[in-house]
């Protein structure tokens, strides 16, 4: 986010560059920086007649170039900005004779989503050379509750470890749809307010009571009462808590704790940091270490290896609720 806030602070200071060239899997931060620049480079004054906006699938790499060429109307900059990009990578690399000696007059902006440049051939040395290449990475799992964190800090709110994972199970690694509903939660609750799983449960309809996370926690501690409950509702609510997510998200669990019972420093602040998991969460694991010796973590793998096989239709002709309580009763008993 620093490299983000500094592209932004060049721009709100004019400092602009002649090609900005954003690229990777992540497209929020894609997004973002072309958003900005869209709003911010011209005044709204001189949009009309300098401010394009083309799409990959109906443009060629020449017309590009030959809008590029053009000077401004009435104003210092024209900008150009090609989204979906990534549909002329078979020709992008025709960008390079412009990248050479791009017009100081314009900036050019490709939204180049879920793809990259090679960065051993000519238009990639060329860009760097005359402008700016901004690579946007894919967040893992384990990044995205700190970062949910860090957006809701900057506008003065606050998460509890629990909310955050709630989001990150019910949304995945998607950071647009989780900007999409954190603004939904800025709107309804005041600044300084600190989301909880309440909060999560009655503004974006997240159960707090009967999710993947809890259903973690009861197998953790070995409460068949409760594993029954969540699973109940899991089989009468499929659609909603898909069993591959389920299968999923218990082996990052089981390999967890697997690594667990391997640590030498099994202080709380060692463990978080050892399987990437914030310290709030520790405690779960030594509780489920002791319900769940090094042995029985190992068959416990082996069960829900089974598990995905037949989910997928392998070896069993189960519907996924009975897949899910048979599982279950395994790795509980």
């Amino acid at each position: 986010m620093t490299e983000i806030n500094n592209i932004k602070a060049d721009i709100k200071r004019k400092i602009l560059k002649p090609i900005y060239f954003l690229m990777g899997e992540e497209p929020f931060y894609i997004d973002e920086i072309s958003n900005f620049i869209e709003e911010n480079v011209l005044d709204e004054s001189e949009k009309g007649f300098n401010q394009q906006i083309m799409y990959g699938r109906d443009v060629t790499i020449e017309e590009i170039i030959a809008a590029s060429k053009r000077y401004p109307m009435m104003a210092d900059k024209q900008v150009i900005i090609v989204k979906e990009a990534q549909d002329l990578s078979k020709t992008i690399e025709k960008l390079a004779t412009y990248a050479e000696n791009p017009q100081p007059t314009t900036v050019l902006v490709f939204n180049y989503k879920y793809k990259t440049l090679d960065k051993r051939k000519k238009l990639y040395k060329d860009i760097l050379k005359s402008g700016l290449i901004f690579e946007s990475k894919k967040m893992y799992e384990n990044q995205v509750s700190d970062w949910i964190r860090r957006v809701l800090s900057e506008k003065k709110y606050q998460i509890e470890p629990k909310a955050a994972l709630m989001l990150v199970e019910f949304l995945g690694t998607d950071l647009s749809k989780i900007f999409n509903e954190l603004n939904k939660l800025m709107i309804i609750l005041p600044e300084g307010t600190i989301i909880n799983d309440k909060h999560i449960e009655e503004n974006i309809g997240i159960s707090k009571d009967f999710n993947n996370f809890e259903l973690r926690k009861a197998i953790g501690e070995k409460s068949v009462l409760k594993s029954n409950r969540i699973i109940n509702y899991f089989a009468e609510n499929p659609k909603g808590n898909p069993l591959i997510v389920t299968i999923s998200l218990l082996n990052s669990f089981f390999t967890q704790l697997l690594f667990f019972h391997g640590l030498q420093d099994k202080s709380k602040k060692s463990v978080a940091s050892a399987l990437g998991i914030n310290p709030y969460f520790a405690d779960e694991y030594f509780l489920a270490a002791r319900n769940y010796p090094i042995q029985k973590v190992t068959s416990v793998l082996s069960f829900l290896r089974d598990a995905d096989m037949k989910s997928k239709g392998v070896g069993a002709n189960q519907n996924e609720g009975d897949i899910l309580k048979e599982l279950i009763f395994k790795i509980l008993h």
